[in-house]
């Protein structure tokens, strides 16, 4: 399972709290852990686990309350705003369940936003942009819009953006928590292709099924990771 690999993600004493002292909640408690590269792993457990909130973490989405979190050898832990948002747009590719995509431009337009805040020039963010929809099977749908396309295609669309920027690591929110359980699987055989081609992923589900396709499940409780399974 990949245990000789370059590490891409250290976590030490990870915590993150919410609320103030009278109503503060602790979603993770002093979390260790470390990702290599091109490993594939299912992040489950319960409802209030932590498991959504360490992802979060993990996608610089939001900041750790104590310890270091180190992506590919950055302490992103002590960045704000700009230079997070930076790190977060140029390593890291963040696959959402409600796809979060804009309905008043066309597919297109809605990949190339990552590259537009990195400043790359339009032709060559059209271009790009074009190049990863037709890798996910979606050239023959450039110009219509997200509300014009079905789930699974909307999906897909994310993915691409989620990969324009050919980001070291690929995270999944629930991204097939909106899909049948026919698209889920083609989701989820496109997610193990990537892989297979050296892209590191971790992904959050509730579904066994769904967690089954990584290489590691790892289970959280009470914002600790009680177990770590790896799949034969």
């Amino acid at each position: 399972m990949n245990s000789e690999g370059k590490v891409v993600i250290e976590l030490n004493n990870i915590t993150k709290s919410y609320g103030s002292k009278n109503t503060l909640v602790v979603a993770i408690k002093e979390l260790n852990y470390i990702v290599r590269e091109k490993e594939f792993i299912a992040i489950m457990g319960q409802s209030g686990s932590g498991k959504t909130t360490l992802l979060h973490v993990l996608g610089c989405l939001h900041r750790p309350t104590g310890g270091d979190y180190i992506l590919e050898g950055i302490n992103v832990s002590t960045l704000k705003g700009d230079d997070l948002a930076r790190i977060r747009n140029q390593k890291i590719g963040f696959i959402f369940q409600k796809f979060n995509l804009l309905n008043g431009y066309n597919i297109i337009k809605n990949v190339e936003l990552p590259l537009q805040y990195m400043s790359v020039e339009k032709s060559e963010r059209q271009d790009r942009a074009v190049e990863m929809l037709k890798k996910v099977g979606l050239g023959d749908r450039l110009h219509h819009k997200p509300s014009e396309l079905s789930g699974g295609q909307a999906q897909r669309v994310a993915i691409a953006r989620a990969l324009v920027t050919n980001p070291a690591i690929i995270l999944g929110d629930e991204m097939t928590g909106n899909l049948d359980s026919k698209t889920s699987e083609e989701i989820m055989e496109f997610m193990k292709q990537l892989n297979a081609e050296g892209r590191t992923i971790l992904f959050v589900t509730h579904t066994p099924e769904i967690g089954a396709y990584a290489q590691k499940i790892i289970e959280m409780r009470d914002g600790l990771i009680l177990k770590e399974v790896l799949n034969r």
